[in-house]
């Protein structure tokens, strides 16, 4: 009797291999949106015309240029702006000189352009520099919802 319990068992238990098993498929589509933080420059309100470096010309101690700008949300959430300095040459230069923009603060919402001036003052007492380079570092991070 054990041996016919046994055997049922067995035959129960592999019951899908013999009759084959029963399926079915559900695709469920999905999709979404990976966040990105993109910022670009331009020297035209259109956006044509990318900024890729900024000649400053002759500035003399005391004095200041100014630079106008275009800046544009290339990515698809707001950003905050901030404004920095980076690669001085000579690395004594950014005691002498100073970059501020007009930028006057709140979101870039994805796809925006907003134009900033950039404004470069040179200290009077400037001393030993004559050619000058560095970085202008534009920083946008993702609004925190």
């Amino acid at each position: 009797m054990l041996g016919v319990l046994v055997a049922t068992s067995l035959i129960l238990a592999n019951s899908n291999y013999i009759f084959g098993l029963l399926s079915t498929v559900l695709p469920i589509n999905t999709s979404g949106v990976i966040t990105s933080a993109d910022l670009e420059a331009y020297w035209d309100s259109e956006c044509t015309n990318a900024v890729s470096s900024i000649n400053w010309g002759t500035i003399y101690p005391g004095g200041s240029k100014n630079v106008t700008i275009y800046l544009k949300n290339t990515g698809n959430v707001p950003l905050n702006l901030s404004l920095s300095t980076d690669n001085w040459s000579p690395s004594n230069a950014g005691t002498y000189l100073t970059l501020t923009w007009d930028y006057s603060g709140g979101q870039l919402q994805a796809g925006g352009v907003v134009q900033v001036t950039l404004t470069l003052t040179v200290s009077s007492n400037t001393q030993g520099i004559t050619n000058f380079s560095f970085d202008v570092v534009i920083t946008g991070t993702e609004v925190q919802s």
